[in-house]
């Protein structure tokens, strides 16, 4: 995701670092500590060197069943060296660190016991997806152009590689349901059959190139990206097209639980905890969504009746989904609205946060072609893409919350703050869902807070998509658990939340290709809201929600119970924060 996907796009970290990179250097400067300390030091520092150089200097990454086998036999070494270590002797920073990176590795390594390799794709993403981001990463110099033209080049065997991955889950029915997968090869025919290599999305950067570069240079790295994407890249596509049409749709499985997997029931608890960074079981999972769905639907009848409406529940989301009060009329007006509640928490912003972060965000339509199978909404460092597609599914009175959870101080506000914090290795910069989805849920209630719903409508937008994540509890489980039925967990959705049929549609192919992805969110929201309440009754009259807010941030992703012991310790240390003077 860039990394404005990461945090949905690939699990875990792997691949944006192999694709994209991130910030050079495994640990803090200085001497290295004795001890168990220094003995960790030195465990991840050289992991970290090495997943570095799982990166090609030209090209892109090797994924070939070798390449994936032998990650998997390093990871395992690594996992037995931190198990080795006296953990409990790591104190202070080094113990968090300790936890944010045993619990990566552990998904890492369990990605690759399972081998997730074989299925690089779901129903809201693929790994060809993530060149259509490397052509939207600024290019500044003509060497980073050149390199960006040798991964052009490399397109053949990274997608042939892809390919004997895929055709081996074939055979052993480690497959997204084929069901999940309609239509999901069209993109590929687009860039296959395109006109001309420079109507395609991969010569954009080669559209307006740095004034600084001589105008041959220019001439030569434009006819370079030409001959690159025509002969590489879209017999390529094409290739993949006519694979994915003829052999891997047809071929794909039909059941929908993960359980029904190949080692199936492990499979699906290693996805929970790696998107809960708990030990919770699928069925109190089950439990806490069924629980969590009455009280908001409480909160949702109360809200109905400050609208005056009169009629029951199920007549008020018709209501909602069919007047065409609640719609844009132009994808322009989407935008705009969205761009008005971003600086609407501009306005709030200092009463509720110590520190805000230096890098501002753009406001862009998700690519035409990916706006059909896309999400709602995506943010995260620079950008909150916005889906303009199919403007009758996507109400007014929901942009307040999906807003403020893909913008600020959601994703856009989050990960930034994570990212200038200094002095602390490399892997830390990674996301983990359950905090980061978590927070940005949060976000959405505290919205009401601050005063950025404007009528019971958009308040109720905002319930409606608590309760589309307290959803996503009972649906994610009750696919992978209990054998649910597509039309099942859609009727769920659509009788408990004002999402339009298309979102819904759209958003239960993602669960059922996606397993244990959408437990993230509410468990994480559950996480801060219970360490506010907490701090809030500690502390009393010395709680500072923005001392709490930049305790929450300055942490970056890290496990939910690594959260909730910090949040001990801001209340024993009085809930200061470091960016605010005394009062």
């Amino acid at each position: 995701m860039g990394k404005y996907s990461v945090k949905k796009l690939i699990p875990a970290l792997l691949g944006a670092c192999m694709l994209f990179g991130t910030a050079a250097g495994a640990a803090p400067g200085g001497p290295m500590p004795a001890g168990a300390a220094g003995r960790f030091q030195q465990i991840y520092g050289a992991e970290w060197q090495w997943r570095q150089e799982q990166k090609l200097d030209a090209g892109l990454p090797r994924v070939d069943a070798a390449t994936q086998e032998a990650r998997r036999a390093y990871w395992e070494r690594v996992l037995a060296q931190l198990d080795a270590l006296d953990a409990a002797s790591l104190a202070g920073e080094d113990g968090v660190n300790f936890a944010v990176y045993r619990a990566q590795v552990a998904a890492l390594l369990a990605a690759q016991r399972f081998r997730e390799y074989e299925r690089p794709l779901n129903a809201d993403t693929a790994f060809w997806n993530d060149l259509a981001y490397a052509a939207r990463k600024p290019l500044r110099s003509a060497a980073d152009y050149r390199a960006y033209i040798a991964q052009l080049h490399d397109v053949p065997r990274y997608f042939r590689e892809q390919m004997e991955n895929m055709r081996a889950g074939l055979r052993r029915g480690f497959t997204p349901p084929r069901v999940t997968l309609a239509g999901r090869e069209r993109a590929l025919a687009e860039v296959a059959d395109a006109a001309d290599a420079r109507s395609t999305l991969y010569y954009q950067p080669f559209r307006q190139l740095p004034a600084s570069l001589p105008v041959p240079e220019q001439a030569a790295l434009r006819a370079a990206a030409v001959q690159a994407i025509r002969d590489a890249v879209m017999p390529a596509f094409g290739e993949l097209h006519a694979f994915m049409r003829d052999v891997y749709i047809p071929g794909a499985g039909t059941a929908l639980a993960a359980e029904r997997l190949p080692d199936g029931k492990a499979y699906y608890q290693s996805k929970i905890t790696e998107f809960t960074t708990t030990d919770l079981s699928a069925a109190q999972i089950h439990a806490i969504g069924v629980r969590e769905m009455a009280h908001i639907r409480a909160e949702m009848q109360a809200t109905i009746a400050q609208t005056g409406f009169q009629g029951d529940f199920a007549a008020f989301l018709q209501f909602l989904r069919s007047d065409p009060q609640f719609y844009a009329r132009t994808p322009q007006e989407l935008l705009m609205r969205s761009a008005w509640v971003a600086k609407k928490f501009d306005a709030k912003a200092a009463q509720y946060f110590g520190y805000l972060p230096r890098q501002r965000f753009a406001i862009i339509p998700v690519p035409d072609e990916q706006a059909p199978h896309y999400t709602s909404g995506r943010g995260g460092p620079g950008v909150y893409l916005v889906n303009t597609y199919d403007l009758p599914s996507r109400p007014l009175y929901s942009m307040p919350a999906l807003t403020l959870h893909e913008s600020a101080p959601g994703h856009a506000f989050q990960m930034p703050v994570a990212l200038e914090q200094k002095g602390r290795p490399a892997f830390r910069r990674a996301y983990i869902s359950a905090y980061g989805e978590g927070w940005a849920l949060y976000c959405e209630r505290l919205g009401a807070e601050m005063g950025i719903y404007e009528n019971a409508y958009e308040t109720f937008g905002m319930l409606s998509y608590q309760a589309w994540r307290a959803a996503r509890l009972v649906v994610d489980t009750g696919i992978h658990a209990q054998d649910w039925t597509r039309a099942q967990a859609q009727a769920y959705l659509h009788e408990n939340t004002a999402l339009s049929a298309h979102e819904i549609e759209t958003e239960v192919d993602r669960y059922i290709s996606w397993p244990g992805q959408a437990l993230s969110y509410y468990l994480g929201e559950m996480a801060i809201l219970d360490g506010r309440r907490k701090a809030e009754a500690a502390l009393g009259a010395h709680f500072d929600i923005r001392a709490f807010h930049d305790m929450v941030l300055e942490m970056g992703s890290v496990p939910l119970p690594v959260l909730e012991r910090r949040i001990d310790s801001f209340i024993a240390d009085g809930g200061k924060s470091p960016y605010l003077a005394a009062p």
